[in-house]
C-alpha cells in the first residue's frame, strides 16, 4: 500500500487535509466519498513528504507560472465540476479553489472570475474577459450549460473533453520523440566529423601537394565553412524559420501550405484523420450541450489547424442553411475521410448524430495512433539509412584522399 495525501471539502465548504494508506488513488476517492467528503486533490506521498498527483504527473496544478496553462485549466474545470455537483454555490466553489491554490496566476484568475460573478456577470461573461485562457469553444459550452441549468454537467464534460484532447496530443508527441532523437544524433555526428575529424587530415593533404578528389574537396570545404562561419549558418537558419513563420501568418500563404500538406502521401492522410478526430469530438461536445449545429460549426472552424479543412466547413454551413444535411457537403469537399462521413450520415439518418460523432472521434483517435506507427515504421529505417550514407560518404572521401596521397590503389 502507498500513502496518499489528500485535500477534500465538506458539504459546508470546510477544507480538510490528511494522509491515508491505500492501494491506489481510486481507493482514496472512494473512501472520501464514503465519509461524505468531496475530493479536491490527491497526491501520492513520497519519503520526503508530499508527492504529486499521478494524474498531474510531474506538473503542479497551482505552481508559480507566468500564465495559466491549458492542463491547469483542465484540472481546474474538473475540480469546479466536482464542487458544483456536490451542491456548493459557484461563489463558494471559487473560494474553496482559491483557498487550496498557491499564490500565482491560477489564484489570480479565480479571484478575477469570482469578483465578476459577484458583480452580476454570468460565468461565461466573466470568462470572456479572459480570452487568453479560455477558448471560444470553452466559453460557448459554459454559456450553454448556464442557459440549460446544468453547469456542473457541462464542466464535467469539458474536463473529459480536454483530457481526451490532451491524451491525443501526448500520443502524437510521444511518437515523434524517437525520430527527433535520430535526427539530432545524425546532425551531431555530421557536425563532429566535419569540425573535428576532417580538419585532422587537412594538413596532411596540403603537405602532399596533390589534387584531391572532388568529394574530398567538398567535405573539407564543408568542414571549413562550419568551423569559420557557424554563426552565419545559425543566423541564416533562424532567418529562414522567422521568414517561414511570417509567411504562414499570411492567410493566402497559410492556405496554400495547408493544401500542400494535405496532398502529401501518408502525411496528408494523418492530418485529415487528426482534424476529423478533433472536429468530431468538439462537435459532439457542443451538440450535447445544446449548441445549435450552425453555431457549433462556426466555433469548430476556429479550432481546426488546417485552414483548407476549416474553410471547407464554411461550405458545409452554407449547405445546412439551404436545408441540406451535413454528411453530403462534407463528402463533396473530398477532404474528409469517407468512413467518417458515412458514419456521420448514419447518425443524421437515425437521429443520433451526437452519439455517432463520439464514435467517430474514438475511432479516429485509434486511426491516428495507427497511422503514426506506420509512418514511424517507414521513417525510422529511412533516417538510419540516410545517417549511415552521409557518415559513410564523409569517411570514404577521407580514405580515398589518403589512398591517393600515398599513391595506393585498390
Amino acid at each position: 500500500m502507498a500513502a496518499f495525501h489528500y485535500k477534500a471539502s465538506t458539504s459546508a465548504g470546510e477544507i480538510l487535509e490528511g494522509e491515508r494508506r491505500a492501494d491506489d488513488e481510486a481507493s482514496v476517492v472512494e473512501w472520501l466519498h464514503s465519509q461524505g467528503y468531496i475530493p479536491l486533490r490527491i497526491e501520492e506521498a513520497t519519503a520526503g513528504g508530499r508527492g504529486r498527483s499521478r494524474r498531474s504527473a510531474g506538473k503542479r496544478l497551482f505552481g508559480r507560472k507566468k500564465a495559466v496553462r491549458q492542463n491547469e485549466v483542465a484540472v481546474l474545470t474538473g475540480e469546479l465540476a466536482t464542487l458544483l455537483r456536490a451542491g456548493l454555490p459557484l461563489d463558494r466553489a471559487f473560494s474553496i479553489l482559491m483557498e487550496i491554490a498557491e499564490e500565482g496566476p491560477v489564484r489570480q484568475l479565480l479571484s478575477q472570475l469570482q469578483e465578476q460573478v459577484r458583480g452580476g456577470s454570468s460565468l461565461a461573461e466573466a470568462m470572456e474577459t479572459q480570452t487568453e485562457t479560455f477558448s471560444p469553444l470553452y466559453i460557448s459550452m459554459i454559456r450553454a450549460g448556464e442557459a440549460g441549468g446544468a453547469l456542473d454537467v457541462i464542466l464535467g464534460r469539458l474536463a473529459d473533453f480536454m483530457e481526451r484532447s490532451k491524451a491525443l496530443r501526448n500520443a502524437v508527441t510521444s511518437a515523434l520523440i524517437y525520430p527527433a532523437i535520430l535526427v539530432g544524433v545524425a546532425g551531431l555526428s555530421v557536425i563532429i566529423l566535419l569540425t573535428f575529424v576532417v580538419p585532422q587530415f587537412q594538413q596532411l593533404f596540403e603537405d602532399a601537394g596533390k589534387a584531391l578528389p572532388v568529394a574530398t574537396q567538398i567535405v573539407i570545404a564543408a568542414g571549413n565553412l562550419l568551423q569559420n562561419y557557424w554563426w552565419a549558418l545559425l543566423l541564416g537558419f533562424l532567418a529562414i524559420l522567422l521568414f517561414m513563420r511570417y509567411q504562414l501568418q499570411i492567410p493566402e500563404r497559410r492556405y496554400r501550405w495547408d493544401g500542400w500538406l494535405l496532398r502529401l502521401p501518408l502525411v496528408g492522410d494523418l492530418i485529415a484523420k487528426l482534424e476529423v478526430a478533433r472536429l468530431s469530438r468538439t462537435l459532439n461536445s457542443l451538440l450535447l450541450n445544446g449548441v445549435p449545429l450552425l453555431s457549433a460549426l462556426a466555433i469548430i472552424k476556429n479550432t481546426l489547424s488546417n485552414q483548407v479543412m476549416a474553410e471547407a466547413l464554411s461550405e458545409v454551413a452554407d449547405a445546412l442553411r439551404q436545408g441540406h444535411g451535413m454528411a453530403d457537403p462534407l463528402l463533396e469537399t473530398a477532404l474528409f475521410p469517407k468512413m467518417a462521413v458515412q458514419m456521420i450520415k448514419v447518425g443524421e439518418e437515425t437521429g443520433q448524430l451526437e452519439d455517432m460523432l463520439g464514435q467517430v472521434a474514438e475511432a479516429y483517435d485509434l486511426e491516428v495512433e495507427s497511422t503514426i506507427k506506420r509512418l514511424l515504421a517507414l521513417l525510422e529505417p529511412v533516417l538510419i539509412l540516410t545517417l549511415g550514407v552521409v557518415i559513410a560518404g564523409i569517411i570514404m572521401s577521407i580514405l580515398v584522399a589518403i589512398l591517393s596521397v600515398n599513391e595506393l590503389a585498390f
